[in-house]
């Protein structure tokens, strides 16, 4: 089965193959950790969403994969069904209204709600791993219905929570750096849409 997984992350531009190869790197991890290792599609890291959007309709419309997908931030929180991802890609305020590619199907949209560092302040046990004694937990979002916080406010907890440590929270190569030792027992308990 040929299968390929276009993920919002990593960078483009100069210098920027380093943090592209730990984005890949850190989602196959996680995907090891859910189970399914030997089993994984292709992953890509694209950078930006426009990017994203662009390559997985282009795969998509070639029908060269059995399967082809895009993990990206949901950006807003979900309201109502998080299976319907086309309806929420095209309602969303934060994001340019992507048409839904002719046959594409809501499973091709894998969400981060609301972003990547959901997925990070979920996992306590592995901040508190990664930052030791310098973390102030008190300042991260509550665990309480996590994936309706606003994406903003999850990242900014997120640095000010980090921000007296030595290897502070910053987007790129630092974010891949605690992405990668994410346990998904971790993630569950908290994110729905995991």
């Amino acid at each position: 089965m040929r299968a390929c997984i276009f993920i919002e992350g990593g960078a483009h531009g100069p210098h920027s193959k380093d943090i592209t190869i730990r984005c890949q790197k850190a989602f196959h991890k996680l995907l090891d950790d859910m189970g399914f290792a030997g089993r994984k599609p292709r992953l890509v890291a694209c950078g930006g969403r426009q990017e994203v959007y662009k390559r997985f309709c282009s795969e998509h419309g070639a029908g060269k994969a059995d399967y082809v997908a895009m993990w990206i931030d949901s950006e807003d929180p979900i309201k109502g069904d998080i299976e319907a991802a086309w309806k929420h890609l095209a309602s969303t305020s934060s994001i340019p209204k992507w048409p839904k590619p002719a046959l594409a199907i809501d499973e091709q949209v894998l969400f981060m709600s609301t972003c990547m560092e959901t997925l990070i302040v979920a996992d306590r046990s592995t901040l508190r791993e990664h930052y030791g004694q310098c973390l102030h937990e008190n300042s991260l979002p509550k665990l309480v219905d996590l994936e309706s916080k606003l994406r903003q406010d999850v990242q900014s907890q997120l640095e000010t929570a980090t921000q007296s440590c030595q290897n502070a929270y910053a987007k790129g190569k630092r974010s891949y750096d605690v992405f990668e030792k994410l346990q998904a027992k971790n993630l569950r308990d908290y994110l729905p849409s995991v």
